[in-house]
């Protein structure tokens, strides 16, 4: 069966990502992807979104060179979802931190912390 066959995308044609370190599990950002991304994912074996902001088609780290090498690719039981595993070079978040889930909300006070440093080069 082809991946094709699985997917449902949503009203904008749009599937959400889930994009995970391969090596620390770390989950590092949450994308967009419509057939064409997912294609050229596969083609080029690196993460393409399509960025909802932009309206257009981009390769995840095409202007920082943070690329995502992708290792693995999984489709969630209904369909709606994928995780994609990937080898992350230096930050997937564009705020340089190596993911975009940096900020923890305290439970007890809902204070906002900030975990860990800026990816430095």
């Amino acid at each position: 069966m082809k991946f094709e066959d699985l997917i449902v995308f949503n009203d904008q044609g749009l599937i959400p990502a889930v994009i995970q370190d391969d090596k620390s599990g770390q989950v590092l950002t949450l994308c967009y992807m419509n057939m064409d991304a997912l294609r050229k994912t596969f083609e080029t074996g690196f993460v393409h979104v399509f960025r909802r902001s932009a309206g257009r088609l981009m390769m995840k780290g095409e202007t920082s060179g943070h690329t995502q090498a992708v290792r693995s690719i999984f489709i969630d039981c209904e369909g709606k979802s994928l995780l994609i595993r990937v080898d992350q070079k230096v930050a997937a978040c564009h705020k340089n931190y190596f993911t975009c889930y940096f900020r923890e909300v305290e439970r007890q006070s809902g204070e906002v912390v900030v975990r860990g440093e800026p990816v430095v080069e």
